[in-house]
C-alpha cells in the first residue's frame, strides 16, 4: 500500500525504511503536518501515517476521504487528535501503536524525578562554570517519599515498579486497579487523596474530555505545599497557567514536562536561532525548578523500531481486511489498489 507519512523526522525515515523492507509498502515521507493546507500531499495513498501533532479533524478528514484515503495509521498510543466521529461518517478506519516502549517513557518519568529532586542540570552546569558550591541543590531521599500515579496502565505499571524499587509509598488512580500495581502494594485512592497524600504526582492517563486540564488551580490548591508535579502523558492535563501561578506560590515546588498544551509550534523543531512567541511557554522557562524536555520521553531506539514495525503491520492487517490495534474499525476489505 501506498502510505503518506506525515511530520516525518530523519529518524522516523530511518525506522521505517528499515523496518519496511519485512513489508514492501511504498512510503512517501513529508516533514509537514498533516493539515487542511497539507492534506492534498495524500493524494494517491491508501493511508496516511500520522503522529502527536498532527491535525486530523472533520475537514481534514472528508478531504482524505475524497482523495480516496482508507486507513489513519497513528505511530503512537494517543487518538485525541482525531475526530472519530468524523472518521466514522466518512468512512475511514483508524489504527494506532499501543505500546512501543512503556519503558522509555516509565524511565524518561523517572529520569525527570531524579534531575529535579537532586538539581543534576543546575550543578551540571556549576561545575561546567567551576563553581562546586552545593548551596541550593539539596534534595531529598525517594525512598519512603509519597508519590502517586494517575493511571496505571503500561506505562504507569513500569513506572510503579521503578519507583517500588527507591522505596517509595505508593498510591494510584485508575478507573481499573492494575493486578500487577496491587502486587507491589501500591494503593488505589481517590485522586484528592492522591493530591493531599502525594509529595510526588506523575500522570500517565490519556487526554479525554474528562481529563483535560485535570492539573487545575483547584486541584493544585488540594497538593502539599512543594510538591513535584510530572507530566509526560499528554500536555493538555495541565493547566500551564495554573502551574505557573503554582510555581510562583510555591505550592509546586518542582515541574517536569515532557509535554506541553500548545506544543504543536514548538516541538521537534530547531528554534534556536527564533523568538519564541509563545509568552506562556517563555514563562515557565524561566522557574529554576523547573525541567522540560520536547517529547522526548519515548524516544528510545527500541521505542522507534517498535513504532515502525507495529505501524506497519497495521497497514497490512488492513490491506488483508482485518483490524489490529484499532481505534475505528469500519470492517470493510480494504479496496485500495496500487496504480
Amino acid at each position: 500500500m501506498k502510505i503518506a507519512v506525515f511530520s516525518n523526522k530523519p529518524y522516523t525515515e530511518r525506522s521505517f525504511r528499515q523496518a519496511n523492507e519485512a513489508f514492501g509498502h511504498e512510503l512517501v515521507f513529508f516533514e509537514e503536518r498533516l493539515n487542511a493546507e497539507t492534506v492534498s500531499l495524500a493524494n494517491g495513498s491508501g493511508a496516511v501515517c500520522v503522529f502527536v501533532n498532527d491535525e486530523l479533524h472533520a475537514e481534514v478528514i472528508k478531504a482524505l476521504s475524497e482523495l480516496g484515503v482508507q486507513l489513519i495509521a497513528l505511530r503512537c498510543a494517543g487518538f485525541n487528535n482525531v475526530d472519530l466521529a468524523a472518521a466514522e461518517k466518512w468512512g475511514l478506519s483508524v489504527v494506532r501503536v499501543p505500546a512501543y516502549s512503556p519503558y522509555a517513557v516509565a524511565e524518561h518519568t523517572v529520569g525527570l524525578i531524579l534531575a529535579l529532586n537532586r538539581q543534576i542540570y543546575r550543578a551540571h552546569m556549576r561545575v561546567r562554570e567551576g563553581n562546586f558550591s552545593l548551596e541550593g541543590l539539596l534534595g531529598f531521599d525517594l525512598h519512603g517519599t509519597t508519590a502517586g500515579i494517575v493511571g496505571t496502565g503500561k506505562i504507569g505499571s513500569v513506572v510503579a515498579r521503578i519507583l517500588n524499587g527507591f522505596g517509595c509509598i505508593l498510591y494510584a488512580y485508575d478507573l481499573q486497579p492494575n493486578p500487577e500495581c496491587l502486587e507491589l502494594g501500591v494503593r488505589y485512592v481517590s485522586m484528592d487523596d492522591i493530591y493531599r497524600l502525594c509529595r510526588i504526582i506523575t500522570l500517565h492517563c490519556p487526554l479525554t474530555p474528562q481529563t483535560y486540564h485535570l492539573i487545575n488551580a483547584e486541584s493544585i490548591a488540594k497538593m502539599q505545599d512543594g510538591v513535584m508535579l510530572i507530566n509526560t502523558s499528554r500536555g493538555a492535563l495541565v493547566d500551564t497557567r495554573a502551574a505557573i501561578e503554582g510555581l510562583k506560590s510555591g505550592k509546586i515546588g518542582y515541574l517536569g514536562l515532557d509535554v506541553y498544551e500548545e506544543e504543536a509550534d514548538l516541538f521537534f523543531e530547531d528554534l534556536s536561532n527564533q523568538i519564541i512567541q509563545d509568552d506562556v511557554f517563555a514563562r515557565l522557562l524561566m522557574f529554576p525548578n523547573v525541567v522540560v524536555t520536547g517529547h522526548q520521553a519515548f524516544f528510545t531506539q527500541n521505542a522507534l523500531t517498535a513504532i515502525a514495525e507495529t505501524t506497519l503491520a497495521n497497514v497490512s492487517a488492513f490491506e488483508r481486511g482485518e483490524c489490529q490495534n484499532i481505534v475505528l474499525c469500519q470492517k470493510v476489505v480494504c479496496r485500495y489498489k496500487e496504480s
